[in-house]
Parts: C-alpha cells; sequence; structure tokens
C-alpha cells in the first residue's frame, strides 16, 4: 500500500492529490495570506514593545513568515505519512516547503521539485495521476 502524494503549491494556496490503491484524494489549503508587499523605507514603530529601529514593514515581514510557516505546518501535517513527495508551483513557496520538509526529518520522501505555471486543480490532478498512475 503505497501512499504517493503530489501537490502545487504557492503562498496563497497549495492544492494537494493524495493517491493510494489507485484512489485519489484532492485537497485544497488556503493560507489566507496577504499578497507581501515590499516597501523601500518606512516609518518607525512607535509601539515600545518593539526593538529600536523596527519598521512598520519588518513587522509586516515577520507577521507573514509567521503566518507561511502555519501554512507549511498544516501542510506537512497531511502529507507526513507520504511514501513519496512531488512538488510543482510557480514560486518560491515550493522551495521553501522543501527546507521545511527536511527540517521535518522528510526530504528523503520528495521525489522532484518542479516549477510550473499557474494551474486549474483539474490540471494538478491530471498531471500528478500521469506521474504516478503511469
Amino acid at each position: 500500500m503505497k501512499k504517493e502524494v503530489g501537490l502545487w503549491i504557492d503562498h496563497r494556496k497549495a492544492v494537494i492529490v493524495t493517491i493510494e490503491d489507485e484512489i485519489e484524494v484532492t485537497l485544497e489549503i488556503r493560507s489566507n495570506v496577504e499578497k507581501h508587499a515590499r516597501f523601500s523605507s518606512g516609518a518607525q514603530s512607535k509601539d515600545p514593545n518593539q526593538p529600536k529601529g523596527s519598521t512598520a514593514e519588518d513587522m509586516r515581514d515577520r507577521q507573514f513568515g509567521d503566518h507561511l510557516d502555519s501554512f507549511y505546518d498544516g501542510i506537512i501535517s497531511m502529507i507526513r505519512k507520504a511514501d513519496s513527495i512531488w512538488i510543482f508551483g510557480p514560486g518560491e513557496a515550493k522551495g521553501e516547503l522543501e527546507k521545511r520538509l527536511k527540517l521535518a526529518g522528510l526530504g528523503e520522501r520528495i521525489v522532484g521539485i518542479e516549477t510550473v505555471d499557474k494551474m486549474t486543480d483539474r490540471q494538478i490532478a491530471t498531471k500528478i495521476r500521469d506521474r504516478y498512475l503511469r
């Protein structure tokens, strides 16, 4: 009974397709994170609990990173029992998830990382099915 997982990921969502005993299950996880904007300079934080020199953008960067960490942890909890994991997507999220998987001791289960454009859920499922159910 081999459990194979393929997932498409960006910072906004992950589409996870699990194939076990030729039965396919598709799940979508949304990060609910807002698009991350970068600013060239910013106002200093007026919060006395923040370190001196900390800007509002620094605080947003930390919140963004913390939110993504929770998103990745949720994905990892859903794919932890997979025998093989194939990750693809358009941006940086796939590499960030790969690092998190390696830290969780699951790096040896990664069978591939691939850069692809945005895809529909049906295209994602078909791509994963074609790889694992040849």
